[in-house]
């Protein structure tokens, strides 16, 4: 989806807004359209240890695995990488007296959270993503969803 120019760099959505307003509840809307934060560790994923993929709430396009999760103790699920670089999109971001790198879902224009870069391993990137924004479909369950080129990774070829 991306950033439409005449919007000031706010997110365009596919769908209406009231369409994903009740689709999408109050919390998961705060995050996602409205660019909000979720508290930590009161979420759905901060120490989900299950094997699978997380993907957009808005539209279901992929964008992180189980395998790229760390605990980095912050209270959001952490990852190392998106599954696809270009599954999302970067932007700065300069609200709260602070520059920061936001997190947005290319396809859905979805807030997802921050990177920053004090992450493990060799790019040192952590990618701090609000669970509201996104929905865990565990690795036994990838083909039945639609997602069976990914079951590779976890060797969970059943489903």
């Amino acid at each position: 989806m991306g950033m439409d120019p005449k919007s000031g760099g706010k997110p365009r959505f596919a769908r209406p807004l009231e369409e994903l307003a009740r689709r999408l509840g109050p919390e998961r809307y705060r995050v996602l359209v409205e660019g909000g934060t979720e508290p930590p560790f009161r979420n759905a994923y901060w120490d989900e240890k299950g094997e699978g993929l997380y993907v957009d709430a808005i539209d279901g396009t992929p964008l992180f695995t189980s395998l790229d999760k760390f605990d980095s103790g912050c209270g959001w699920p952490s990852f190392t990488a998106p599954v696809e670089p270009d599954g999302v999109e970067l932007l700065e971001d300069r609200s709260h007296g602070m520059t920061r790198t936001e997190v947005r879902s290319a396809s859905s224009g979805g807030h997802l959270g921050h990177v920053f870069d004090d992450g493990p391993g060799p790019r040192g990137e952590r990618w701090c993503i609000n669970s509201a924004s996104l929905r865990f479909v565990p690795a036994a369950e990838l083909e039945k969803e639609g997602y069976g080129r990914f079951a590779g990774l976890f060797g969970a070829r059943k489903g």
